[in-house]
């Protein structure tokens, strides 16, 4: 068997600095603005897991795993939640961003994440039992429980927006359907020691994945709805303890969701947005100096040219 090999030139250009192919670094400051939020969410009596769903889910967006660390460390000092809960839930939170943000920053957050648990001689306390396996058993209920959460969200437009996917694309709703809103959406009966997000929390780690994404506006919308109906449905009383309740009755108010809106933005502003950015004008130098596009392929060059 041959070994498949890449040009040095294609593996430079995959790992240049403007491409930004790692992750964002924690900032300075990140610590006073986690604290700043759990100091808000404990006056607004918000609750203290809302408060970290939230904050999980924004940083996991933004792709900032070292701040992931610094967001535990607030989580494990400044909450009743205890270092081990607090890591599970912001794990469960992570897996539930893949649905929002993708595959590839869930992979690499929780991979440096759980280094990081590690480092804290937390590992051996961790959850290692999967608990979202289908099997031919358990497939219709996967799937009832799925289309329970899709109704929840969006009745009574549930239907009427399900036909609408499908005019973009037949399978478009059966995959959203059948390979989130049941396998990873909404949560198996039994977990073990894993975090437990639950309907109400789901609802909060959607708005602040889509608000630090930026650009999907009218997502947001549907899932600061969401989060209102989880609440007048009494989700929130089936899967929290009292005191947590009354706090996500007080989030799923105009001055909650302002809140947790704004909460977004302040980690935003913080970590910084790692999608696109505004290329500044640079003189053209070696590949592994360079900050563009221009810099590594030169301002004035003719594009490539490839034999057919």
């Amino acid at each position: 068997m041959t070994t498949t090999k890449l040009a040095p030139v294609i593996k430079e250009l995959i790992n240049v600095k403007w491409a930004r192919p790692g992750p964002t670094p924690a900032p300075l400051g990140i610590l006073d603005v986690y604290s700043k939020l759990k100091s808000e969410a404990t006056e607004g009596q918000f609750g203290e897991r809302p408060w970290l769903a939230l904050s999980a889910a924004a940083t996991f967006t933004l792709n900032s795993p070292t701040s992931l660390a610094v967001l535990h460390h607030v989580a494990a000092t400044q909450t009743s939640l205890g270092p081990v809960p607090a890591a599970e839930l912001i794990r469960e939170v992570g897996l539930k961003c893949i649905s929002f943000n993708g595959i590839p920053r869930t992979i690499n957050c929780l991979g440096a994440f759980r280094q990081h648990l590690e480092r804290e001689g937390l590992g051996a306390e961790l959850e290692t039992q999967p608990t979202r396996m289908l099997t031919p058993e358990n497939i219709a209920a996967v799937n009832q429980r799925g289309r329970n959460l899709w109704q929840s969200v969006y009745t009574p437009l549930d239907e009427k927006l399900e036909s609408k996917l499908a005019t973009s694309h037949p399978d478009l709703p059966v995959y959203i359907l059948g390979g989130h809103y049941g396998p990873l959406l909404s949560d198996p009966t039994q977990r073990g020691r894993l975090g437990v997000v639950g309907r109400t929390l789901t609802s909060v780690v959607a708005i602040a994945c889509l608000r630090a994404q930026t650009g999907v506006g009218p997502q947001v919308l549907s899932h600061v709805y969401g989060l209102l109906k989880a609440v007048e449905q009494g989700a929130h009383r089936e899967e929290l303890e009292e005191v947590e309740a009354k706090g996500v009755e007080t989030l799923a108010t105009d001055l909650g969701c302002e809140w947790l809106l704004r909460s977004v933005d302040a980690i935003s502003d913080a970590i910084g947005t790692s999608f696109a950015q505004p290329l500044e004008d640079a003189q053209p130098v070696k590949v592994e100096n360079a900050q563009s596009r221009e810099d590594f392929f030169g301002r004035e060059s003719e594009p490539r040219k490839h034999k057919l």
